[in-house]
């Protein structure tokens, strides 16, 4: 089964891609200048396509064009909203400094004594810490076997466990309903106490 939906997967991401050649024009597509259909030509075109557009929003040139097109894009009134808050997301996730999802917790949700696995994605903004005068952290806790549904919410520090799992052994643990246990690593051995110079005991 593992074997038949990788397969199923590939195939669904293949195809896909192919139907990026629709954009070529007519005397352009592979099957007329080949004579026959070749899968995985459009993954090809996607793949040079992506890392085309790459290179270009790297250079001086790219960058002011990108930030036309924002420009552009903050004038119309609902396209806006949605691009600003899906890019400041995504920059917020995706960067390699930031804290998003770089923790796998243990909080207890729904109710107190069970727990669940969670995801550290930063800290509640100053007004909701001054609200609760307390130290909290904000936690992404995922639905299974759907990972990509779920809830935000606020905890109390105090009330997390911070797991050694990694965030992958976690997703997977979450995604298999905890059939998929991550490996067990041993607990590091606490460092002996430094001698007290006086000699004390």
């Amino acid at each position: 089964m593992p074997l038949v939906i990788t397969l199923w997967v590939l195939n669904l991401i293949v195809s896909t891609m192919d139907q990026t050649l629709q954009l070529l024009p007519a005397n352009l597509q592979p099957e007329l200048l080949l004579g026959r259909r070749i899968p995985g030509v459009g993954v090809v075109l996607t793949l040079v396509v992506i890392f085309v557009t790459g290179l270009l929003a790297r250079n001086f040139i790219g960058q002011g064009f990108v930030r036309l097109w924002e420009a552009l894009l903050a004038r119309i009134p609902i396209v806006r909203s949605i691009y600003s808050s899906v890019k400041q997301v995504s920059d917020t996730v995706l960067s390699p400094n930031g804290q998003a999802f770089r923790k796998a917790l243990l909080v207890q949700y729904p109710r107190a004594g069970v727990w669940t696995i969670a995801f550290q994605t930063g800290s509640p903004a100053e007004e909701v810490r001054a609200a609760v005068n307390e130290d909290m952290v904000s936690v992404y806790v995922p639905t299974t076997p759907n990972p990509t549904s779920g809830f935000f919410l606020m905890i109390p520090r105090r009330e997390v466990v911070e797991l050694r799992m990694s965030v992958d052994e976690a997703l997977k643990y979450v995604v298999s309903m905890g059939v998929v246990s991550p490996a067990i690593r041993p607990v590091p051995p606490a460092r002996a106490a430094a001698p007290d110079p006086s000699g004390r005991p």
